[in-house]
């Protein structure tokens, strides 16, 4: 039987997917040198909806199937970020704000770049390659086990300086984007790199056998195929 690695060498294994990330793919790397139109630009944010819509119902999905109180509560923090916080958390030290969370900021993105919150919220740009890319993600996350789930969401440790990067090339490339719009990223980036500390330490806590290992190994190469599915719809399937 395969002997499990130890944590250093599990932890640099995972770390080894980095190149599968979507970072490379020609989409993005023609929407950060500036080579994009405006209707390209749009059509990734409106695109992308569909993926933020994902995101709560994915989480939820690894919270029902994960056995151990601890990790649920830590991990149920993800639905409210996204969601905006329930109106039973507003109080005198905390108001309500119901256009909080990553779908409204990321709303405020869509209108930045041009597009009608209608017409994003309708999902009539959301090419077939995308809704089925992340479909299968978020049937990945209800039918597998939680720690695969999790293992998934690591594409975060990837992702900040990746979004850092896409702020500063917007700016330099695209100066008709509304600056307000950015407020998605600026509340992600240093939120994204918290929970991917978390959610490694989880995924390192809690895959202890060989065969666990190699599955989350799995689990985040498959989330990066999913990415990836994505950006090949957005890029050469336009809005059919």
């Amino acid at each position: 039987m395969a002997q499990p690695l130890t944590r250093e060498r599990f932890a640099a294994r995972l770390y080894d997917l980095r190149e599968r990330y979507w970072d490379t793919h020609p989409f993005h790397l023609r929407l950060h040198s500036g080579g994009c139109t405006p209707p390209e630009l749009r059509r990734w944010v409106a695109n992308r909806w569909y993926y933020q819509l994902c995101l709560t119902r994915k989480n939820a999905a690894i919270i029902a199937n994960c056995p151990l109180p601890e990790v649920r509560r830590s991990w149920v923090e993800r639905l409210g970020y996204q969601d905006g916080p329930s109106p039973d958390a507003a109080g005198p030290d905390r108001p309500e704000q119901p256009g909080e969370g990553g779908l409204a900021d990321w709303l405020v993105l869509a209108e930045a770049v041009g597009l009608d919150r209608a017409e994003v919220t309708d999902e009539r740009h959301v090419a077939r390659g995308v809704r089925f890319a992340v479909d299968g993600y978020l049937h990945f996350c209800q039918t597998r086990p939680w720690t695969e789930g999790v293992a998934a969401a690591l594409t975060e440790m990837f992702s900040p300086d990746h979004m850092a990067q896409r702020v500063t090339a917007w700016r330099t490339h695209y100066e008709w984007i509304d600056p307000g719009g950015y407020a998605y990223f600026e509340h992600r980036i240093p939120t994204a790199r918290r929970d991917s500390a978390r959610t490694l330490e989880l995924v390192l806590d809690h895959c202890v056998s060989a065969a666990q290992q190699q599955a989350a190994v799995d689990a985040l190469a498959f989330k990066c195929e999913v990415l990836r599915a994505m950006l090949d719809a957005v890029d050469y399937g336009g809005d059919r």
